[in-house]
Parts: C-alpha cells; structure tokens; sequence
C-alpha cells in the first residue's frame, strides 16, 4: 500500500472518529457547558469559583437528588434564589435535555 494512500486512511479514520465522539455528546451536555458549567461545575459539584461563593447545591446534596424532573426543569425555566431564569433563553425540549444530562452525573 503505498504511503500516500495509507494516508488517506488513516486521515479518514481519524475524521470518522471524530464525528463519532461529537454524536456522542448530548445536546444538554453542550447547553450545560455553555449555560451551567459555570456556577454548578463541569462535573455538577459546584466547585467552580461562582459555585463555591453562592454556595450552590452540588448534584450529590440529597435535597438534589430528591428533586423531580418536572421540579428541576420548573427552577431552570423560572430561576430560584440567585439562579437566573432562562425560560426566554431555551426552548422546551432544551430545558429537558440539559436536567437530564445534569441529573445524570448525579451517578
């Protein structure tokens, strides 16, 4: 096999993997980066600087993990406390993709 197409190959795997590891990423885990990440953490521990001086609730506290899908998704569209409101930020089915991609790093 000669170099040049060897290659080829090799460039086309790496584009395929590429794709294959951006597919799977949830669109919640790209609007809690973009959204979230900042006050409640990359991992929803809470222990970025902004998390730590609100003292927000890490995703492991069990007032958290107690809360209802319905209940997490009403305080991301209405706010609570000094959290914002985004109900004219994001859509519906954003509003579900994100609490569940942040109540999934609760395990």
């Amino acid at each position: 096999m000669s170099k040049t197409i060897r290659s080829m190959l090799v460039l086309a795997a790496v584009a395929f993997l590429a794709n294959v590891a951006g597919i799977a990423q949830t669109a919640g885990a790209g609007t809690y980066k973009a959204k979230c990440a900042g006050c409640h953490g990359a991992t929803g521990l809470a222990d970025s600087g902004l998390g730590k001086v609100w003292k927000v609730k890490p995703v492991t506290d069990p007032a958290v993990e107690k809360m209802s899908l319905a209940a997490m998704i009403d305080i991301t569209k209405n706010g609570a406390g000094k959290m914002p409101a985004y109900k004219d930020k994001l859509t519906d089915p954003q509003f579900k993709e994100v609490v569940e991609y942040f109540r999934s790093l609760m395990k």
